[in-house]
């Protein structure tokens, strides 16, 4: 059976101190490139095959842009984004699919509550259900079915792996990463997910968050204009509060995380990180991601301590903070 990177291949990355007492340790792998795409530095096993999970949906929405979505602005950066459910990203979605003449019944993603805290509770006080337009993955599925629509592919199966939209996303993904996909999984909200390797993630990441919107080439361009979607538009990727908002409001990143403790981030010079922590949680990552592109030059140290002033990563004690989640010493 595939696997993931093991014990034995990982490193600590993070560690949970608690009135001066090492609590917990996040431990996994991680891949730097500089900002020309070579590999500077490794942690860990960086070429253990991973699930990227939501970190590879900024391939697959420039995969749906090339196929012919032709979305921008607020609606393509919601197409690659894991959000977190409020009022203004379900209308943004509800937006994508009414220009595609579809509605909140085509979408595939499963029924869920909002992540946002206020949305979902103003919704139970409402009496409303769980709805699949406020799943976080609904963005990505909006911008599927927008694909489907604009190159005339049925939008019924848009999941299955044969259907002619999850062909040509694998095709990008393995153009993207330069690799093979090792196998295909399905992901928590239903979509495929593809088994590629640490730096293989970090590859196409780097691809897409180096491009330019003006480039001579089709991919390059739709690959550009997703970033600067994003950064123009940091509430999108995720929401008020969240990791991914604020590391691109506050550094001017591209990141985008996934479950089971993958993040991505590529810094406004080019230079990208990706990471697995081996135990799935991903409430380290955003931190040590960009503490490796600071070791790597691309970040400066006061920038990524305001990024750790703005997370939430104190550790509290009868409602006062004691310790802090905190970048590995031994990295």
């Amino acid at each position: 059976m595939l696997e993931t990177l093991t014990v034995a291949d990982a490193v600590e990355l993070a560690v949970v101190e608690r009135s001066g007492f090492v609590e917990s340790r996040h431990a996994g792998a991680a891949v730097v490139l500089s900002p020309d795409g070579e590999v500077v530095a490794t942690y860990g096993n960086a070429d253990a095959v991973i699930l990227s999970r939501s970190s590879m949906k900024p391939l697959q929405a420039v995969a749906c842009v090339t196929a012919g979505a032709a979305l921008e602005g607020e609606q393509l950066a919601l197409g690659t984004a894991s959000h977190s459910g409020t009022d203004r990203h379900a209308e943004v979605v509800r937006e994508m699919l009414a220009a595609g003449g579809l509605t909140e019944d085509d979408l595939a993603c499963p029924p869920a509550w909002p992540g946002d805290t206020r949305t979902r509770h103003e919704l139970i006080r409402d009496h409303a259900d769980k709805a699949r337009i406020r799943m976080n993955c609904s963005g990505k599925h909006a911008l599927m079915l927008r694909a489907c629509v604009a190159t005339g592919w049925p939008t019924e199966g848009y999941l299955d792996l044969s259907h002619p939209l999850q062909v040509h996303i694998r095709e990008v993904v393995e153009r993207l990463t330069g690799e093979k996909v090792a196998m295909t999984a399905i992901d928590g909200c239903g979509a495929p997910v593809h088994a590629i390797t640490l730096t293989g993630l970090a590859r196409a990441i780097h691809r897409i968050g180096t491009a330019s919107d003006r480039s001579p080439f089709a991919l390059h361009r739709v690959a550009g204009a997703l970033v600067r979607a994003v950064r123009e538009n940091p509430w999108t990727i995720a929401g008020p509060g969240e990791p991914d908002t604020i590391a691109i409001e506050r550094l001017g990143v591209f990141a985008k995380h996934g479950a089971e403790g993958i993040m991505v981030m590529t810094a406004p010079n080019g230079a990208t990180v990706a990471l697995k922590t081996l135990d799935g949680n991903g409430r380290a990552a955003t931190l040590v991601a960009a503490t490796l592109l600071a070791r790597a030059g691309a970040l400066t140290d006061a920038e990524v301590a305001d990024l750790a002033g703005a997370l939430d990563l104190t550790v509290l004690g009868g409602g006062e903070p004691v310790g802090a989640i905190r970048v590995s010493p031994t990295l």
